[in-house]
């Protein structure tokens, strides 16, 4: 006999406990099926023990500029490693810690520990145990890819996960992806004193941006010492004799990067592989991705996907995102949409990126009449009081519509100044609608009126 519920949710990240608390409420009753660590990937091994590490670095990093400043700092400036990683560790196990027990003076909700696979569409067995309802939503994330490549059986090395782990200072870290994970950890290492190369395959980092978005963080990047190897088209690896040989292929530069240390930052991949979807029908695509419609409801009548697992976006606020739409459409009557959403991210590096909608090249690709506009991070004022004026501003919109379709703030505070523009995106106003606003004295975001005021037909 199973034990049957209301609702059945798998998997404890961003979306799941939230998930939990609506439908309980509701007087439904819950089990909330976790195999590991609650609080997902954000919690424990993403967002928050990593954001923490930036901080440390940071931190590192401006006491070592202090007599840009005029304050003095006497020796030199020295990292703890031991004591950063603890910081970060309790970071994360406080929200874990809370997390907890929210959940567990939930009532109607049962947490059950362990790994569950389904055995029919409504059923799933944990451990021991069955389990049915007739609503189950999959919330299972996913994990660091790790793709096979030539003489990585050969050596010890490390992803997001293990990296965190780490109580010593690589000697040299070489981070083997240019992306959004391991452009954060090459800088952090950097600043906190070791020796750092980043080899990417193509042509450029963080290649699904613009081509000025790409070259100015690998300016920021190399100005801090980080060795950035792209067209790296061969890479294999092999045991050496100071830890790990990278062996790349690039048009110039040495064929070889001895390191101490290697991480892996080569994408991250959904944990679907073991849940036993065929026995449910659900279906997925090439990559794992559990296949979804606009309202986040897989190819078997109920039964729903959220967050990373459903290929529909890679960011805690877009997990959380999909929890609302299935909580209101579900609980509210409503009619919430993925496709209302408005696409906005952010690369933490130092200065951040900050992103909303399109690119520029993805606009031009829609073939309509667009207006771009650029200013440098040397024209806001709060930058040069700050001695942070690296980066600049970028803004297109549609000509007709008069909509921005897109912006990017890669330059200090860009993070937060460019949800002034996602508002707007999503409020599906009018530019001039942020042309005559009236921003704060001095931020970041008061030049966004004047970014908008410089809209002119792109070339």
């Amino acid at each position: 006999m199973s034990r049957v519920f209301d609702a059945i949710i798998v998997g404890a990240g961003q979306a799941g406990p939230s998930l939990a608390g609506r439908l309980t409420a509701s007087g439904m009753t819950v089990a909330l099926v976790e195999r590991h660590l609650v609080g997902g990937t954000c919690v424990n091994t993403g967002c928050m023990p990593t954001k923490a590490l930036v901080a440390s670095a940071q931190v590192a990093h401006m006491a070592r500029r202090a007599a840009d400043y005029g304050v003095v700092v006497e020796g030199t400036v020295d990292v703890d490693m031991p004591r950063v990683m603890a910081r970060a560790r309790t970071v994360t196990t406080n929200a874990r810690g809370n997390l907890e027990s929210w959940l567990g003076g939930m009532e109607r909700l049962s947490l059950l520990r362990g790994h569950a696979r389904f055995e029919a569409p409504d059923t799933l067995r944990v451990g021991e145990q069955a389990i049915s309802a007739p609503r189950i939503f999959l919330n299972v994330g996913g994990r660091a890819l790790v793709p096979e490549m030539p003489g990585l059986d050969t050596i010890d090395y490390l992803t997001n996960t293990s990296i965190l782990q780490l109580d010593t200072l690589p000697r040299h870290l070489a981070v083997v992806g240019g992306s959004y994970i391991g452009l954060e950890f090459a800088q952090m290492f950097r600043r906190f004193g070791a020796q750092v190369t980043v080899v990417e395959r193509q042509s450029r980092l963080i290649a699904r941006e613009d081509e000025d978005i790409s070259a100015a963080i690998r300016a920021i990047l190399e100005a801090e010492g980080i060795a950035i190897r792209t067209d790296a088209n061969c890479i294999a690896f092999a045991p050496h004799a100071d830890g790990v040989a990278v062996r790349v292929e690039c048009r110039e530069g040495a064929p070889e990067v001895p390191a101490s240390h290697v991480l892996l930052a080569m994408g991250r991949r959904p944990n679907t592989d073991d849940l036993g979807l065929e026995h449910a029908c659900v279906a997925t695509d090439e990559h794992g991705y559990i296949v979804v419609d606009d309202v986040l409801a897989s190819t078997v009548p109920g039964i729903w996907a959220m967050g990373d697992c459903n290929g529909r976006g890679a960011f805690t606020h877009t997990a959380y995102n999909d929890y609302e739409i299935i909580a209101a459409n579900l609980l509210d009557g409503a009619q919430r949409r993925v496709s209302q959403r408005v696409p906005g991210y952010a690369l933490f590096i130092d200065p951040p990126l900050g992103r909303a909608g399109l690119t520029d090249a993805q606009a031009r690709a829609t073939g309509r009449p667009l207006l771009v506009s650029t200013r440098p991070m040397t024209r806001v004022g709060r930058a040069v009081e700050r001695g942070e004026t690296q980066g600049f501003m970028k803004l297109v919109a549609d000509a007709q519509t008069r909509r921005i379709l897109g912006a990017a703030i890669l330059g200090m505070s860009g993070d937060e100044a460019i949800h002034g523009v996602l508002d707007l995106m999503h409020a599906d106003q009018p530019y001039e609608s942020l042309q005559w606003a009236v921003p704060i004295h001095p931020t970041v975001s008061e030049l966004l009126p004047t970014l908008v005021g410089g809209l002119k037909p792109a070339d």
